[in-house]
């Protein structure tokens, strides 16, 4: 058996852990996949080196409204492609043979197991233990067990970024931020895409009023259809596709649904790795959703208390599923190795969100009614402004009619509770709003206290935060605050 001061099972944000203060430790990272985890390689860069060109591409189909006669003569699918995985291809490969140059780490490029207690056994047999183990092993696309689903025109978000060509017809399945990225890239690039979802409520985890205002807008952009169940997939008979995916109506099984693709993306959620990794012969907790259970401090939970030298961070232990929480979480489990005497906590509680879509929507606190029960139970009330893009001057500069910025705060205090934009640069947007939530300034100093540009598409903010009813200077014990969450 192979022994170690520490293993890293994930080569993902769980890579980042590794300074310099760690030269002096035998080190391990153990990767079956691609080096450099889902972000880098099948999520979030990609998707968005995509999502960029497709805004490119609609803003281009849009433009006549505006007087400009601009028009998409065509996409070059491979040539971006070939550009966005020639730079992503490379820094993967350029970071597993750096890690494999460093005298003082392993780089085990195999599936492992948990079968005790910090110790593990690798995919062709070998034994590994360490003083500290640091579970940052992600998680993996959800695929429904139906007829057809291993077909090869089906995919996942993992794989339908490197298809040869841009297929003309897409089947998306699934009504989260995955699948409303894609429908925005296949769209806009010139597929034709039916978007379907289980429920009648698409990105059912966002704000019932920004839901609504995308479900109109994509609607205009490609076909959606709500309350569907995927069934099966299989070839088409009449060649004018490559298969038929069949959906029926989950409350009526006997009505159904065929529609003619070239790929079928299923985005019906993503799962962490817990199972893969046989968490629980490892001693540690597994929550009912799948989840590694840790405390504040990112330890792994066994029997409910902290397991001895068993850390856990990103998509394998967290809800969120987001980059810059695993990159928050592994900077406390870099500090908390070395310094166990002096714990710290990840700060969770303004954890913002953005969905490159078109058009582009962010998230960050409460939705409406999340704070409306909240008030309820701290006896205290609420506000809400909901500000168009269109009433501001740059909105008036791109004819907007789409865009608006929501923002929810407490009354007597002006204290921000959530924020929630639709609209253009929706994710910049929503970053002062972050900001004021995570350092505890009241909306109306926010608002007062300093210059915003003008004409800037910012005023947006400005404005909803003007349209508050709270007082216009109400300084906030951030602490305080904190604590009544």
């Amino acid at each position: 058996m192979r022994t170690f001061d520490l293993i890293i099972i994930g080569s993902g944000s769980g890579n980042s852990i590794l300074t310099e203060d760690y030269e002096g430790l035998d080190v391990a990272i153990v990767d079956g996949g691609t080096f450099g985890g889902t972000c880098l390689n099948v999520g979030c860069i990609p998707t968005k080196m995509y999502a960029y060109p497709a805004t490119l591409a609609r803003h281009a189909v849009e433009a006549g409204r505006l007087g400009v006669d601009a028009q998409l003569a065509g996409v070059d699918w491979r040539g971006m492609r070939d550009r966005i995985f020639g730079r992503i291809d490379a820094i993967s490969h350029g970071g597993l043979e750096y890690r494999k140059s460093l005298p003082n780490v392993t780089v085990v490029e195999e599936r492992v197991r948990f079968t005790g207690p910090r110790t593990l056994r690798t995919a062709s047999g070998d034994e590994l233990t360490a003083r500290q183990v640091v579970v940052a092993a992600g998680s993996r696309p959800v695929l429904p067990e139906v007829p057809g689903i291993d077909l090869p025109q089906v995919h996942t978000s993992d794989t339908v970024m490197r298809l040869e060509e841009l297929p003309r017809r897409v089947v998306v399945v699934g009504g989260g931020y995955i699948g409303a990225e894609f429908a925005h890239v296949f769209s806009s690039l010139g597929a034709k895409v039916t978007q379907v979802n289980r429920s009648h409520r698409i990105l059912r985890y966002h704000d019932p009023e920004i839901a609504e205002r995308f479900a109109r807008e994509a609607s205009r952009q490609w076909k959606l259809e709500m309350g569907w169940t995927l069934t099966g997939v299989e070839p088409a008979a009449d060649g004018e596709a490559a298969v038929s995916a069949t959906f029926c109506d989950p409350e009526d099984p006997e009505q159904t649904m065929r529609l003619p693709a070239d790929v079928v993306l299923v985005a019906t959620g993503r799962r962490p790795n817990t199972d893969v990794l046989d968490a629980a012969a490892g001693g540690l907790d597994v929550r009912e959703d799948g989840l590694l259970a840790v405390d504040e401090q990112q330890r792994a939970l066994s029997g409910g208390r902290p397991a001895e030298g068993v850390w856990a961070l990103g998509d394998i232990s967290s809800p969120y599923q987001l980059k810059h929480v695993a990159n928050a979480e592994a900077r406390t489990v870099q500090h908390n190795l070395l310094h166990p005497e002096d714990l710290r906590a990840t700060d969770h509680r303004f954890v913002p969100s953005a969905v490159f879509t078109s058009p582009q929507i962010a998230s960050v606190g409460m939705t409406q009614e999340e704070a409306e029960d909240w008030a309820l139970e701290h006896g205290t009330e609420v506000t809400v402004k909901v500000q168009e893009y269109g009433a501001t001057a740059y909105g008036w500069a791109m004819e907007d009619r789409t865009g608006l910025c929501k923002v929810i705060a407490e009354k007597g205090t002006g204290r921000l509770l959530g924020a929630h934009l639709i609209g253009e640069e929706a994710s910049v947007l929503i970053q002062p709003l972050v900001q004021a939530m995570s350092f505890g300034l009241d909306a109306g100093s926010m608002a007062r206290g300093q210059y915003w540009i003008h004409p800037a598409l910012s005023e947006v903010v400005e404005n909803a935060l003007l349209g508050l009813e709270v007082p216009e200077h109400s300084p906030l014990d951030a602490a305080a605050l904190a604590g009544r969450r």
